[in-house]
């Protein structure tokens, strides 16, 4: 990964003194360098993976993660449009704004391992969301690197903390959680990135187009592992999956579900299509 500083080397050092996998969430949370983040990040999922952390922990994480001085942050309808084409300006903003959220997935996945544990949960949720964890940094990276072929790099055009927003409105819950973050918004990535690879390829960009196949074949692993421990929750709590799905969509997501829908990988991540199509926005 391009652009790691003392910070980052400094953050790689603190893993090894993670008491649980929960004080290595915080740890992350906690750093505010991007690349710090996704550098702590694949060291602690290594160490969890090969037990060398063995413990969850259980110490509250904090309402916001630490973020670096730039991006800017703006409201949603003041981030600039963006366009693929053959200039590198709309690709550059493009790839900015999936490092964004690639950057935000990376927090939003240990939040939800930090948030809620202690709640009784098997080993295999937090395998999973490690996982998790460790993809989105892995993407981070990817989006970083290709945006320094291009002389660019994250922070240097706005964003907005959209994203963050659901991570707050849902924090009591981890079936909002899970209902909203992965179940709409993830899965409203893998709607939209198809598209926007066919652009890429439209103006012969084939190294973006070929690194947005690989964090979209991530993607569809990462709803579906969103899905499967909403349906545990909801089981858990004698409710129907379903039913409770659209109730907590409507409580806390705002908006509407925006056809249309890559039906093809939405059956892949195991998302039925009753729960969406027949609640879209038509």
């Amino acid at each position: 990964m391009s652009g790691v500083t003392e910070t980052a080397l400094s953050a790689t050092r603190a893993v090894h003194t993670a008491s649980s996998l929960v004080d290595a969430a915080n740890t992350v949370l906690g750093t505010a360098n991007a690349h710090a983040k996704c550098t702590a990040t694949a060291a602690f999922a290594a160490q969890w993976r090969d037990a060398r952390i063995t413990l969850v922990g259980d110490t509250p994480p904090p309402d916001r993660p630490q973020r670096p001085t730039k991006p800017a942050l703006l409201q949603p309808a003041d981030v600039p449009r963006r366009k693929i084409n053959r200039g590198t300006a709309g690709r550059i903003a493009q790839l900015h704004a999936l490092a964004h959220i690639e950057l935000n997935a990376v927090d939003l996945a240990w939040d939800i391992i930090a948030r809620f544990s202690g709640r009784d949960l098997p080993r295999e949720f937090y395998d999973d969301w490690v996982l998790v964890a460790d993809e989105e940094a892995k993407h981070f990276g990817l989006l970083a690197d290709r945006l320094s072929d291009f002389d660019a790099a994250y922070g240097d055009l706005p964003a907005h903390d959209g994203l963050w927003d659901s991570a707050i409105e849902t924090r009591h819950d981890l079936a909002a959680r899970l209902a909203v973050v992965p179940l709409v918004l993830e899965a409203r990535g893998l709607d939209v990135t198809p598209m926007m690879i066919t652009k890429l390829r439209g103006v012969d960009d084939e190294e973006s187009a070929a690194m947005l196949e690989i964090i979209y074949r991530d993607e569809i692993g990462h709803v579906e592992i969103g899905h499967r421990w909403f349906e545990f929750e909801c089981g858990r709590l004698g409710l129907d999956a379903l039913s409770h799905w659209r109730d907590l969509v409507e409580r806390h997501f705002r908006g509407a579900l925006k056809p249309p829908f890559n039906i093809e990988a939405r059956d892949a991540a195991g998302l039925p299509q009753d729960w969406y199509l027949t609640v879209s926005e038509t």
